[in-house]
């Protein structure tokens, strides 16, 4: 039953949760919006194929390293500034862009600029999740992590949107400069909105290194890492391939035309429903967590989702086959999301709670980055039907290592969300 208190509580957050979503929505946008851009101003800019790999990664790499520092920083120092500051530092850094393409040493500033993206980044993702577990009750916090990840997650596709269809209308300067003003405004939402929720006092005794690393968010970073690994690292970084080799691409008949679609059109197409499957159980996932008042058992239905969706691509291939393995890989991921990091919210001291999200974030990363080093090489000798039994086996090995840390650190195989708060 929700008591008077936690509904007043929550009537409370739900400002602040809203303002985190607007914020992480809109500086999402240049994120994204390099990506539609960058790899054709390769050739118009003189940059080596090489150079645009390394501008696409640099953020990711960055933020691996900021990731644990900015944890600490948000227990030390509290959420508000970080979270303000990483939001102004990305949108410094999408004024970036517009200084690269308009430089004589375009690679030089795009770098600048995508490691300046990783700093804040990282700052935002280590204050988010923080800020959200701070307002919200335990009996909805599933929900509000649902909400948060969503938001983060939407600004992405949402910038890549918005950087092929403005680059093509007015010019890539001006995709750009829209994407910084977004960036803008989402400090000045932030500023204005979103309270500190975290310290009331900076707090001198939190060294610098000094990392979460108990079992909770071992455990959660590890299950964090293999649904990055599985999903980033394998299914979107070899899709492209799998249908090419298989020769799956899609046509549809619109208003009388034909449209025909490559490899590259169809993944991207495919890849996009993915997403949109997670969108959807991004929310849906923690606000069954919440209704359930577990999180364990929801978290392993999604896990099993993953792993069914990769088991669908190993067989006989067609294109019918490989959009339900999208749906079901998606949400999979997504449904996930929410109730895994209200578990580490859960089972995590407020006091402790940014270092905590920083973990999470470096494994997320090392996932991430290690899975196309892995996964395409793989894929040449073996093949994508090995693969991708192997990535299936992934999200059993994340459920299996889910268990065995929460049984040993509560004693019960699926607490609930009020025995699990600490």
């Amino acid at each position: 039953m929700t008591t008077v208190s936690e509904t007043t509580a929550d009537s409370t957050a739900r400002p602040v949760i809203y303002a985190v979503v607007a914020s992480t929505f809109f500086v999402g946008f240049g994120g994204g919006v390099v990506f539609p851009i960058l790899p054709n101003l390769g050739e118009v800019l003189g940059i080596s194929a090489f150079m645009v790999g390394v501008i696409l990664s640099a953020n990711r790499w960055t933020r691996l390293v900021a990731n644990g520092p900015a944890g600490v920083l948000v227990d030390r120092i509290g959420t508000r500034k970080p979270f303000v500051v990483g939001l102004a530092v990305e949108g410094l850094a999408t004024v970036g862009y517009v200084i690269a393409i308009r430089s004589s040493m375009p690679e030089l500033w795009f770098v600048l600029a995508r490691v300046t993206w990783g700093v804040g980044s990282a700052l935002v993702f280590a204050t988010a999740y923080t800020i959200t577990a701070d307002v919200s009750e335990a009996s909805s916090r599933g929900t509000s992590m649902g909400i948060v990840r969503a938001g983060i997650t939407f600004g992405f596709p949402a910038g890549m949107v918005l950087g092929g269809i403005v680059s093509e209308v007015y010019s890539n300067a001006t995709a750009f400069v829209l994407a910084a003003s977004f960036a803008g405004l989402a400090s000045v939402i932030a500023f204005f909105i979103v309270p500190e929720t975290h310290v009331e006092s900076a707090d001198s005794s939190v060294e610098t290194w000094d990392f979460e690393t108990t079992l909770p968010a071992l455990t959660v970073g590890l299950v964090n890492f293999g649904l990055y690994f599985a999903y980033i690292g394998v299914l979107f970084s070899t899709l492209v391939l799998y249908l090419e080799v298989e020769s799956l691409t899609l046509s549809l008949e619109l208003a009388g035309y034909g449209i025909d679609y490559g490899e590259q059109g169809t993944s991207g197409l495919l890849m996009a429903v993915s997403a949109s499957s997670g969108a959807v159980f991004t929310i849906s996932g923690g606000k069954i967590s919440d209704a359930v008042g577990a999180r364990m058992p929801v978290l392993l239905v999604f896990l099993a989702t993953s792993c069914a969706g990769f088991a669908v691509l190993t067989v006989a291939p067609s294109l019918g086959a490989v959009v339900l393995a999208c749906v079901l890989i998606g949400a999979g991921q997504g449904g996930v999301g929410g109730p895994l990091t209200a578990l580490l919210a859960d089972l995590t001291p407020e006091e402790r709670m940014g270092r905590a999200m920083g973990t999470n974030n470096i494994f997320g990363d090392v996932g991430g980055g290690l899975g196309p080093l892995l996964s395409l090489p793989f894929a040449d000798a073996v093949g994508f039907d090995v693969l991708y039994a192997l990535s299936a086996i992934v999200p059993l090995l994340a459920g299996a290592v889910l268990v065995a840390g929460i049984y040993s650190y509560t004693g019960s195989l699926s607490p609930t969300v009020e025995d699990s708060v600490v």
